[in-house]
């Protein structure tokens, strides 16, 4: 064999243990089934739906083809057996990767006190994602294509949105920037409609708003919020796959503790091969929700997005099944 012939098959096999297109269709499997064990328990308010929607996942990961890890999990291995920090998920073979889990990101709307959900994942390049503490809360702000170097997290939010409209070519008063619909944000809320700007508030969580924000047919030109480090990194994965940014922080722990350093997109994520996948438990900004007709059929929707090759799959999944006789 030629050198050349073995520098072919060598960067060939390297590339087929990088996450891929054949890789989101398997996952997507387990955010189905996550999202279809989840949407039982919609509108309870105990962890049920939580609980259930975590041991579908794993069992769904267990087969499918690849190395990975979990490097953002639902928990540590005290309380979350199944998907914690560390845990080793897939069947060995296949591509090699850093994965996050988000199971009911927006579970409870302190507004309306029902679930707003996705299940969702993310996946890069083994070493390629952050290891962040979960529980620590991080500032976002995510945009979509073309407006990566127009903003800045360290600015003023008016500051800001005056950028965001010149690039766009519209007024101040045209910008829709988007923030969660929960009480911390309240004063984010006020600052933003003081700079002119109009506001619209989300409900189904934060993943969902950031990648409204970089979907042609969602109005919304910004997402702003402060939520935790897990959501941030998987929309940070799906806005890597369709050109937008984020721009992240983390929030100080105390007065004494310097403000973090910005970290973007990449730095999340990496910057190539990079798949997100999520289904929606119940309907929000992003997906419609788990829908049962009664007659044995329950449908799911899921947005499934890769980097290489570049490709945005909004699927809907009809799940059979037989109904007992003499029961409702």
């Amino acid at each position: 064999m030629s050198m050349k012939s073995q520098e072919w098959g060598l960067a060939a096999a390297e590339t087929a243990r990088r996450p891929d297109d054949a890789l989101a269709l398997e996952l997507v499997r387990g955010t189905e089934a996550a999202a279809l064990a989840a949407g039982r328990w919609a509108g309870h308010s105990d962890d049920s739906a939580r609980l259930a929607a975590i041991d579908a996942m794993h069992t769904s990961l267990r087969s499918v083809a690849m190395d990975g890890v979990v490097v953002l999990g639902v928990g540590t291995q005290d309380d979350s057996p199944a998907l914690f920090h560390g845990a080793e998920v897939g069947a060995g073979d296949g591509p090699v990767c850093d994965i996050a889990i988000s199971i009911g990101d927006g579970a409870l709307s302190e507004a309306r006190d029902v679930p707003r959900a996705l299940t969702a994942v993310a996946v890069s390049a083994r070493g390629a994602m952050a290891d962040l503490a979960p529980q620590h809360s991080m500032e976002k702000l995510a945009v979509g294509p073309g407006l990566a170097d127009v903003v800045d997290i360290t600015r003023p939010v008016a500051e800001n949105l005056r950028r965001i409209a010149v690039a766009k070519g519209v007024r101040v008063s045209d910008v829709v920037v988007a923030t969660l619909n929960r009480r911390r944000h309240v004063e984010l809320a006020r600052e933003i409609q003081d700079a002119g700007a109009r506001v619209h508030l989300v409900e189904g969580g934060e993943i969902a708003g950031a990648v409204a924000a970089a979907r042609p047919e969602h109005p919304i030109d910004v997402f702003l919020c402060t939520g935790n480090a897990v959501e941030g990194v998987v929309a940070a994965a799906a806005l890597s796959c369709l050109g937008g940014s984020m721009q992240a922080r983390l929030v100080p722990e105390g007065p004494a503790q310097q403000p973090a350093a910005v970290t973007r997109t990449e730095d999340l994520v990496g910057k190539e091969s990079v798949v997100f996948c999520a289904s929606g438990v119940t309907t929000s900004e992003l997906l419609r929700g788990v829908r049962n007709d009664g007659e044995g059929c329950t449908t799911t929707r899921s947005l499934v997005l890769c980097s290489d090759p570049d490709t945005v799959r909004t699927i809907q999944s009809e799940h059979r099944y037989v109904r007992e006789r003499g029961r409702g």
